[in-house]
């Protein structure tokens, strides 16, 4: 999962950063209202965290341009505003989900994996494919009942590539989604984390379409 954060305290923005890559959730951050503005529109993100309170432009106008541009990405108010009229006008603008300060990291990954889940169609935390099952919520992955030990990539890689059961994935897709705007991306380094899934769960398990990308091949 690919999250834009968008949080002008320092402290609040490290701490929801570091902790939601302990989570196996990249996160891009940014801390002001204007370079939120079109954030959206630069890599394909799952979900967005918006603090109302941004320098520049406050985040309502913000989560407003959104809209309008036509962006659904679910986003999830964390805010200090916990005035019942600014949580329904949060709602009302176009909000998913809304969530005051202080607050439990927990939840907050808890309620971007239910708004994750609820847009792309799903009820449960676990993606499967043949024995392999992937708990979202956990971040934990098992092949024939057996644990997988994998690294944060590969099991972004993983993650997503369940999430596209059927679907052809090009590279610059799969990078897009494994590294955030401040990662240098090797050039090989997709094809390396491909490598060492074929490895631990079977070697036609992702297929090569030349040209084209990867998908999902053998059910494991």
């Amino acid at each position: 999962m690919r999250i834009l954060l968008l949080e002008d305290d320092p402290d609040i923005g490290e701490g929801i950063h570091l902790g939601l890559k302990k989570h196996g959730i990249q996160a891009d951050w940014l801390q002001s209202g204007r370079l939120g503005l079109n954030a959206l529109s630069s890599a394909p993100y799952d979900a967005a965290i918006l603090d109302l309170g941004l320098p520049e432009i406050d985040g309502m106008r913000v989560l407003a341009h959104w809209r309008q541009q036509g962006h659904h990405t679910p986003v999830l108010i964390l805010t200090a505003r916990d005035a019942l009229p600014e949580r329904i006008a949060g709602l009302n603008a176009g909000a998913d989900d809304y969530l005051c300060k202080p607050f439990a990291l927990d939840e907050v990954v808890a309620r971007l994996h239910a708004l994750v889940r609820r847009s792309q169609g799903r009820t449960q935390e676990s993606l499967a494919y043949g024995q392999l099952v992937l708990d979202t919520a956990a971040c934990t992955a098992t092949l024939h009942g057996h644990t997988l030990t994998l690294t944060q990539r590969e099991w972004l890689l993983l993650q997503l590539l369940l999430s596209n059961q059927g679907r052809i994935l090009s590279r610059a897709q799969i990078e897009d989604k494994l590294y955030g705007w401040d990662q240098e991306v090797e050039s090989n380094a997709v094809e390396v984390h491909i490598h060492h899934l074929r490895k631990k769960i079977g070697s036609q398990f992702i297929l090569t379409r030349r040209g084209l990308g990867y998908q999902l091949g053998n059910e494991p």
